[in-house]
Protein backbone atom coordinates (compact mmCIF):
# COMPACT_ATOMS: atom_id res chain seq x y z
CA UNK A 1 0.00 0.00 0.00
CA UNK A 2 1.21 3.49 -0.76
CA UNK A 3 1.84 5.74 2.19
CA UNK A 4 3.08 9.17 3.14
CA UNK A 5 6.23 7.94 4.82
CA UNK A 6 8.09 11.10 3.93
CA UNK A 7 7.78 14.36 2.05
CA UNK A 8 10.30 12.98 -0.46
CA UNK A 9 8.76 9.65 -1.50
CA UNK A 10 11.20 9.13 -4.39
CA UNK A 11 13.82 8.31 -1.75
CA UNK A 12 11.90 5.11 -0.98
CA UNK A 13 13.02 3.75 -4.36
CA UNK A 14 16.58 3.30 -3.06
CA UNK A 15 19.76 4.73 -4.51
CA UNK A 16 22.21 3.88 -7.28
CA UNK A 17 25.64 5.39 -7.90
CA UNK A 18 25.95 6.22 -11.59
CA UNK A 19 29.54 5.60 -12.58
CA UNK A 20 30.25 4.79 -8.94
CA UNK A 21 30.29 8.45 -7.89
CA UNK A 22 26.93 10.05 -8.76
CA UNK A 23 24.32 8.84 -6.23
CA UNK A 24 20.70 9.26 -7.34
CA UNK A 25 17.33 8.10 -6.08
CA UNK A 26 16.38 5.30 -8.46
CA UNK A 27 12.95 6.62 -9.43
CA UNK A 28 13.71 9.56 -11.70
CA UNK A 29 11.89 11.79 -14.14
CA UNK A 30 11.97 11.80 -17.95
CA UNK A 31 11.52 15.27 -19.45
CA UNK A 32 10.51 14.37 -23.02
CA UNK A 33 6.81 15.12 -22.48
CA UNK A 34 7.46 18.72 -21.46
CA UNK A 35 7.51 19.75 -25.13
CA UNK A 36 4.77 20.28 -27.71
CA UNK A 37 3.00 17.57 -29.77
CA UNK A 38 5.35 15.18 -31.50
CA UNK A 39 8.12 16.22 -29.05
CA UNK A 40 8.32 19.41 -31.10
CA UNK A 41 8.19 23.02 -30.01
CA UNK A 42 6.99 24.62 -26.81
CA UNK A 43 4.42 23.04 -24.48
CA UNK A 44 0.90 24.46 -24.34
CA UNK A 45 1.49 25.48 -20.71
CA UNK A 46 5.18 26.26 -20.02
CA UNK A 47 4.36 27.38 -16.46
CA UNK A 48 2.91 23.94 -15.68
CA UNK A 49 6.07 22.35 -17.09
CA UNK A 50 8.10 24.44 -14.66
CA UNK A 51 5.81 23.41 -11.80
CA UNK A 52 6.23 19.73 -12.73
CA UNK A 53 10.02 19.98 -12.63
CA UNK A 54 10.09 21.84 -9.33
CA UNK A 55 7.58 19.44 -7.78
CA UNK A 56 9.67 16.46 -8.92
CA UNK A 57 12.64 17.80 -6.97
CA UNK A 58 10.43 18.51 -3.95
CA UNK A 59 9.30 14.87 -4.06
CA UNK A 60 12.89 13.64 -3.88
CA UNK A 61 13.66 13.07 -7.57
CA UNK A 62 17.41 13.49 -8.02
CA UNK A 63 17.75 12.10 -11.56
CA UNK A 64 16.24 14.03 -14.49
CA UNK A 65 16.72 12.71 -18.02
CA UNK A 66 16.39 14.87 -21.14
CA UNK A 67 17.93 15.28 -24.62
CA UNK A 68 18.93 18.05 -26.99
CA UNK A 69 16.36 16.71 -29.48
CA UNK A 70 13.37 17.19 -27.18
CA UNK A 71 11.91 20.33 -28.67
CA UNK A 72 14.69 20.61 -29.89
CA UNK A 73 16.27 22.13 -26.77
CA UNK A 74 12.88 23.11 -25.30
CA UNK A 75 13.17 20.54 -22.53
CA UNK A 76 16.69 21.58 -21.57
CA UNK A 77 15.73 25.26 -21.44
CA UNK A 78 12.71 24.49 -19.26
CA UNK A 79 14.93 22.52 -16.88
CA UNK A 80 17.27 25.49 -16.60
CA UNK A 81 14.37 27.88 -16.02
CA UNK A 82 12.80 25.67 -13.36
CA UNK A 83 15.76 24.28 -11.46
CA UNK A 84 18.84 26.46 -11.82
CA UNK A 85 20.67 26.97 -9.53
CA UNK A 86 20.55 23.20 -9.33
CA UNK A 87 20.38 21.31 -6.03
CA UNK A 88 23.72 19.70 -5.19
CA UNK A 89 22.24 16.20 -5.29
CA UNK A 90 20.49 16.60 -8.68
CA UNK A 91 21.89 14.82 -11.74
CA UNK A 92 20.61 16.16 -15.06
CA UNK A 93 21.41 13.71 -17.84
CA UNK A 94 21.07 14.66 -21.49
CA UNK A 95 21.73 13.08 -24.89
CA UNK A 96 22.88 13.87 -28.42
CA UNK A 97 22.86 11.90 -31.64
CA UNK A 98 19.32 12.33 -32.99
CA UNK A 99 18.52 15.33 -35.17
CA UNK A 100 15.04 16.68 -35.89
CA UNK A 101 13.38 18.17 -38.95
CA UNK A 102 9.81 18.19 -37.61
CA UNK A 103 7.31 16.57 -35.24
CA UNK A 104 7.90 12.84 -34.65
CA UNK A 105 10.89 12.85 -37.01
CA UNK A 106 14.13 11.43 -35.57
CA UNK A 107 17.34 10.81 -37.55
CA UNK A 108 20.65 9.53 -36.16
CA UNK A 109 23.64 11.82 -36.68
CA UNK A 110 26.86 10.74 -35.01
CA UNK A 111 29.50 12.79 -36.77
CA UNK A 112 32.07 13.89 -34.18
CA UNK A 113 31.76 17.58 -35.02
CA UNK A 114 27.98 17.38 -34.63
CA UNK A 115 28.18 15.64 -31.25
CA UNK A 116 30.65 18.27 -30.03
CA UNK A 117 28.43 21.11 -31.25
CA UNK A 118 25.40 19.62 -29.50
CA UNK A 119 27.31 19.12 -26.25
CA UNK A 120 28.39 22.77 -26.28
CA UNK A 121 24.79 23.83 -26.90
CA UNK A 122 23.49 21.61 -24.10
CA UNK A 123 26.04 23.08 -21.68
CA UNK A 124 24.80 26.55 -22.60
CA UNK A 125 21.10 25.68 -22.54
CA UNK A 126 21.30 23.86 -19.20
CA UNK A 127 23.58 26.54 -17.77
CA UNK A 128 26.24 24.15 -16.48
CA UNK A 129 29.98 23.74 -16.89
CA UNK A 130 29.85 19.93 -16.80
CA UNK A 131 27.08 17.49 -17.78
CA UNK A 132 26.92 14.65 -15.24
CA UNK A 133 25.74 11.98 -17.69
CA UNK A 134 25.95 12.49 -21.47
CA UNK A 135 24.37 9.76 -23.58
CA UNK A 136 24.75 8.83 -27.23
CA UNK A 137 21.07 8.94 -28.18
CA UNK A 138 21.48 6.50 -31.08
CA UNK A 139 24.42 4.78 -32.70
CA UNK A 140 24.85 6.22 -36.20
CA UNK A 141 25.63 3.25 -38.42
CA UNK A 142 27.13 5.57 -41.04
CA UNK A 143 29.89 6.68 -38.67
CA UNK A 144 32.45 4.38 -36.99
CA UNK A 145 31.49 3.84 -33.34
CA UNK A 146 35.07 4.67 -32.34
CA UNK A 147 34.65 8.13 -33.89
CA UNK A 148 31.35 8.79 -32.11
CA UNK A 149 32.50 7.66 -28.68
CA UNK A 150 36.02 8.97 -29.21
CA UNK A 151 34.60 12.48 -29.43
CA UNK A 152 32.59 11.99 -26.24
CA UNK A 153 35.74 10.71 -24.54
CA UNK A 154 37.55 13.90 -25.61
CA UNK A 155 34.72 16.00 -24.20
CA UNK A 156 35.04 14.10 -20.93
CA UNK A 157 38.80 14.71 -20.85
CA UNK A 158 38.07 18.41 -21.34
CA UNK A 159 35.76 18.36 -18.29
CA UNK A 160 32.59 19.09 -20.27
CA UNK A 161 30.97 15.78 -19.40
CA UNK A 162 31.53 13.50 -16.42
CA UNK A 163 30.19 10.15 -17.60
CA UNK A 164 29.16 8.56 -20.91
CA UNK A 165 26.02 6.50 -21.52
CA UNK A 166 24.37 4.71 -24.44
CA UNK A 167 20.80 4.42 -25.68
CA UNK A 168 19.02 1.66 -27.65
CA UNK A 169 21.97 -0.68 -27.98
CA UNK A 170 22.62 -4.41 -28.01
CA UNK A 171 24.93 -6.32 -25.68
CA UNK A 172 27.44 -6.54 -28.52
CA UNK A 173 27.38 -2.77 -29.00
CA UNK A 174 27.85 -2.20 -25.27
CA UNK A 175 30.96 -4.37 -25.31
CA UNK A 176 32.26 -2.61 -28.42
CA UNK A 177 31.70 0.72 -26.71
CA UNK A 178 33.38 -0.35 -23.46
CA UNK A 179 36.45 -1.32 -25.47
CA UNK A 180 36.65 2.31 -26.63
CA UNK A 181 35.82 4.24 -23.44
CA UNK A 182 34.22 3.64 -20.02
CA UNK A 183 30.41 3.40 -20.20
CA UNK A 184 28.24 3.85 -17.08
CA UNK A 185 24.64 3.57 -18.30
CA UNK A 186 22.34 2.12 -20.94
CA UNK A 187 18.89 3.45 -21.83
CA UNK A 188 16.65 1.00 -23.71
CA UNK A 189 12.94 0.42 -24.19
CA UNK A 190 11.83 -1.88 -21.37
CA UNK A 191 8.75 -2.35 -19.20
CA UNK A 192 6.66 -5.10 -17.62
CA UNK A 193 4.88 -5.67 -20.95
CA UNK A 194 7.94 -5.42 -23.23
CA UNK A 195 11.04 -7.18 -21.99
CA UNK A 196 12.85 -7.58 -25.31
CA UNK A 197 15.90 -5.92 -23.74
CA UNK A 198 16.15 -8.52 -20.96
CA UNK A 199 19.61 -9.60 -22.12
CA UNK A 200 20.80 -5.99 -22.05
CA UNK A 201 19.49 -5.52 -18.51
CA UNK A 202 21.18 -8.74 -17.38
CA UNK A 203 24.44 -7.51 -18.92
CA UNK A 204 24.09 -4.18 -17.09
CA UNK A 205 23.52 -6.01 -13.80
CA UNK A 206 26.67 -8.06 -14.35
CA UNK A 207 28.79 -4.95 -14.94
CA UNK A 208 27.03 -2.56 -12.51
CA UNK A 209 25.84 -0.25 -15.29
CA UNK A 210 22.73 1.85 -14.72
CA UNK A 211 19.84 0.54 -16.81
CA UNK A 212 17.38 3.33 -17.64
CA UNK A 213 14.14 1.93 -19.09
CA UNK A 214 12.31 4.40 -21.28
CA UNK A 215 8.55 4.05 -21.83
CA UNK A 216 8.39 2.40 -18.38
CA UNK A 217 4.60 2.45 -17.92
CA UNK A 218 3.37 0.52 -20.96
CA UNK A 219 0.63 -1.48 -19.27
CA UNK A 220 -1.88 -1.85 -22.11
CA UNK A 221 -3.76 -5.12 -21.99
CA UNK A 222 -2.29 -5.93 -18.58
CA UNK A 223 -4.28 -3.10 -17.01
CA UNK A 224 -7.66 -4.21 -18.41
CA UNK A 225 -10.45 -4.57 -15.84
CA UNK A 226 -9.94 -7.88 -14.08
CA UNK A 227 -6.40 -8.27 -15.43
CA UNK A 228 -3.36 -9.00 -13.25
CA UNK A 229 -2.33 -5.36 -12.79
CA UNK A 230 -5.89 -4.35 -12.03
CA UNK A 231 -6.36 -7.02 -9.38
CA UNK A 232 -3.07 -6.41 -7.56
CA UNK A 233 -3.54 -2.64 -7.83
CA UNK A 234 -6.83 -2.93 -5.96
CA UNK A 235 -5.09 -4.76 -3.12
CA UNK A 236 -2.52 -1.97 -2.82
CA UNK A 237 -4.94 0.92 -3.35
CA UNK A 238 -2.57 1.79 -6.20
CA UNK A 239 -2.92 2.38 -9.93
CA UNK A 240 -1.75 -0.05 -12.64
CA UNK A 241 0.88 2.53 -13.63
CA UNK A 242 2.25 2.56 -10.09
CA UNK A 243 2.45 -1.23 -10.13
CA UNK A 244 4.33 -1.16 -13.42
CA UNK A 245 6.90 1.17 -11.85
CA UNK A 246 7.05 -0.87 -8.64
CA UNK A 247 7.74 -3.96 -10.75
CA UNK A 248 10.65 -2.22 -12.46
CA UNK A 249 12.14 -1.08 -9.15
CA UNK A 250 11.87 -4.63 -7.83
CA UNK A 251 13.28 -6.17 -11.02
CA UNK A 252 16.88 -5.08 -10.41
CA UNK A 253 18.85 -2.64 -8.23
CA UNK A 254 20.47 -1.18 -11.38
CA UNK A 255 17.11 -0.13 -12.90
CA UNK A 256 16.39 3.63 -12.89
CA UNK A 257 12.86 4.20 -14.24
CA UNK A 258 12.19 7.68 -15.68
CA UNK A 259 8.40 8.06 -16.06
CA UNK A 260 7.50 11.32 -17.76
CA UNK A 261 4.46 13.56 -17.60
CA UNK A 262 3.44 17.17 -18.14
CA UNK A 263 1.01 17.15 -15.18
CA UNK A 264 1.82 17.73 -11.51
CA UNK A 265 -0.98 15.38 -10.43
CA UNK A 266 0.30 12.58 -12.65
CA UNK A 267 3.85 13.21 -11.44
CA UNK A 268 2.78 12.81 -7.83
CA UNK A 269 1.02 9.55 -8.69
CA UNK A 270 4.12 8.21 -10.46
CA UNK A 271 6.51 9.11 -7.65
CA UNK A 272 4.21 7.48 -5.09
CA UNK A 273 5.05 4.19 -6.81
CA UNK A 274 8.36 4.25 -4.93
CA UNK A 275 6.40 3.44 -1.77
CA UNK A 276 4.58 0.44 -3.26
CA UNK A 277 6.14 -2.82 -2.05
CA UNK A 278 5.25 -5.95 -4.01
CA UNK A 279 5.23 -9.34 -2.33
CA UNK A 280 7.17 -12.17 -3.98
CA UNK A 281 3.89 -13.67 -5.21
CA UNK A 282 2.70 -10.36 -6.65
CA UNK A 283 6.01 -9.75 -8.40
CA UNK A 284 5.94 -13.27 -9.86
CA UNK A 285 2.33 -12.85 -10.96
CA UNK A 286 3.14 -9.65 -12.84
CA UNK A 287 6.24 -11.23 -14.38
CA UNK A 288 4.26 -14.24 -15.59
CA UNK A 289 1.41 -12.12 -16.92
CA UNK A 290 3.30 -11.39 -20.14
Amino acid sequence: MTGQTSSRPAAASGTFRIGGDLPVNRLGYGAMQLTGPGVWGDPKDPDEAVRVLRRAVELGVTFVDTADSYGPFVSELLIRRALRPYPEDLVVATKAGLTRSGPNDWRPVGRPEYLRQQCELSLRHLGVETIGLYQLHRVDRKVPLADQLGELALLRQEGKIRHIGLSEVTVEQIEQARAITPIVSVQNLYNVANRAAEDVLTHCERHDLAFVPWFPIATGELARPGGPLDAIAADHHATPAQLALAWLLRRSPVVLPIPGTSSVAHLEENVAAAEVTLTDDEYDALTRAV
